[in-house]
């Protein structure tokens, strides 16, 4: 089998070339360019020239072919124009996710199929395999097999996420020779074999960009305009509607037996240490019996469903201003009435280049706890901010998915309006499983979680697994 290796000048990719190469294939490497430009980066000129170097050096110390191509203008325009466009419109999107899609296993591996390749391998931490029926006998759909994408083996590694948008026929012909294998071993295997890489750091950032300074990088195209930064109270909370609509509908599908009070507010922290979550008994690997009344929740009207998955707003917080005389010269000065829900608190360069959860470039002092951006106003120009984790605005139970945003690597697994299934759900990289309830509506797909989910940010990628095998996707 002719096998086309995507080297990046990481030690992933290059220890899987060298498995592939160890079991007898004919391999060769092709390194990919995808970006030229260097405003906002981090790292210099010519980062990928020294990937470049290092991806040809482990070529030639493994002895395979090695070949170039340029990307750039299709990277250009299906993800870096995507990213801008996602980015003004106030969208959170992920880079890495569409470069697979749209990227490693489209463009790049059109170029490989063109020089012969059966097949394209990456250095991702995932496992593929073909499904089987409970009779062990393979799945197909008409006439062809059916595949699956396991969890990598290393929970420390697990990059299934980036891949959560792959069709059944970008699967049928990739490959993922280190999924089985954990980081330390690849390193030690890079290092026994005296790969160039062997001691390379991993790549951080954008896909194929680099780390940026992403309000500096995405000033190429939008604006920087000057806004007011909104501290939002506890107070506003008690009178919001739809935070108490949101509360009443929680508590109206709970299980019969469940005792106490809903809660509305997550006690997650960070994503930083995650651990590969024990796949439970309970359907789709949840850990846990739900705490919802599935006949309840089965009975939730389409409108009310989708009321539901909306965040709170905050554009009725308006204030108002008063003269003062201050100073013995008794001088007219203007300032802001108090307001029980909020105060003006600083101001931003521009509401687009702020995502919900975020807490670093904000430079607001003189708060106890960090301060959280919990909403943006792309049209006012105004970012929403909340102190401390447990601020009310951080978190939310419930998140849509539109009906053409839906992606089902499974497709044999497709659920039915109307349907209702329990799956395990993460809506970023590296966050720790979720028990959840997915209900299949024409309106959307819909995602409730059995515990309030910190972060959940317009344009991101909800994805559900499951236990190990990743089942599908759908932009938030």
């Amino acid at each position: 089998m002719k096998i086309c290796v995507g080297l990046s000048g990481g030690v992933d990719s290059s220890v899987a070339a060298l498995l592939l190469k160890r079991a007898g294939h004919d391999v060769f490497a092709m390194f990919m360019q995808n970006w030229h430009d260097t405003e906002g980066t981090l790292h210099g000129d010519c980062e990928w020239e020294e990937d470049r170097f290092v991806a040809e050096m482990v070529a030639r110390k493994i002895g395979i072919p090695f070949y170039f191509i340029d990307l750039s203008k299709e990277y250009r325009k299906r993800v870096v124009d995507y990213m801008f466009d996602e980015y003004a419109r106030g969208r959170t999107p992920n880079p890495d996710v569409l470069c697979n899609r749209e990227i490693k296993f489209a463009a790049f591996l059109e170029a490989a199929e063109r020089l012969g390749a059966d097949m394209v391998a990456t250095g991702h931490y995932c496992r593929k395999e073909v499904a089987k029926d409970t009779e062990g006998q393979d799945i197909t759909v008409n006439g062809k097999p059916v595949y699956r994408i396991l969890a990598g083996s290393d929970p420390n590694k697990d990059q299934s996420y980036f891949l959560c948008q792959l069709t059944q026929d970008q699967l049928s012909r990739a490959m993922f020779p280190i999924g089985d294998i954990c980081k330390p071993e690849v390193r030690r295997l890079a290092a026994e074999a005296d790969l160039p890489s062997a001691e390379k750091k991993d790549s951080q950032g954008i896909c194929f960009v680099g780390k940026v300074d992403l309000p500096v990088f995405l000033q190429q195209k939008l604006k920087s305009v000057e806004g007011d930064v909104v501290e939002v109270y506890d107070a506003y909370y008690a009178d919001n509607e739809q935070y108490n609509f949101m509360r009443k509908t929680i508590s109206s599908i709970l299980a019969d037996d469940w005792i106490g009070e809903v809660s509305m507010v997550s006690d997650y922290i960070s994503d930083d240490k995650s651990e590969k979550a024990a796949a439970g008994e309970y359907e789709g690997g949840c850990r846990y019996e739900s705490i919802y009344n599935m006949e309840k929740v089965a009975a939730l009207p389409d409108e009310i469903l989708e009321r539901l998955s909306r965040p709170v707003t905050y554009g009725d917080i308006r204030f108002e201003t008063e003269t003062y005389r201050s100073g013995k010269r008794h001088i007219r000065k203007t300032r802001y009435k108090p307001n029980p829900y909020g105060a003006i608190i600083g101001r931003h360069e521009g509401a687009q280049f702020y995502t919900v959860g975020q807490r670093k470039g904000l430079n607001i002092g003189g708060h106890k706890d960090s301060i959280f951006v919990i909403s943006t106003d792309i049209e006012k120009n105004v970012i929403y901010v909340g102190e401390g984790h447990q601020h009310k605005g951080l978190s939310r139970s419930c998140l849509r998915i539109a009906p053409d945003e839906i992606h089902w690597i499974r497709e044999d697994l497709r659920m039915k309006v109307g349907e209702i299934r329990r799956y395990r759900v993460r809506i970023r990289y590296r966050q720790p499983l979720q028990d959840a309830v997915l209900v299949m509506r024409d309106n959307g797909l819909f995602v409730i979680f059995e515990e309030p989910q910190r972060g959940i940010t317009p344009g991101q990628f909800a994805v559900w697994y499951d236990r190990d095998e990743m089942i599908g996707s759908g932009v938030i």
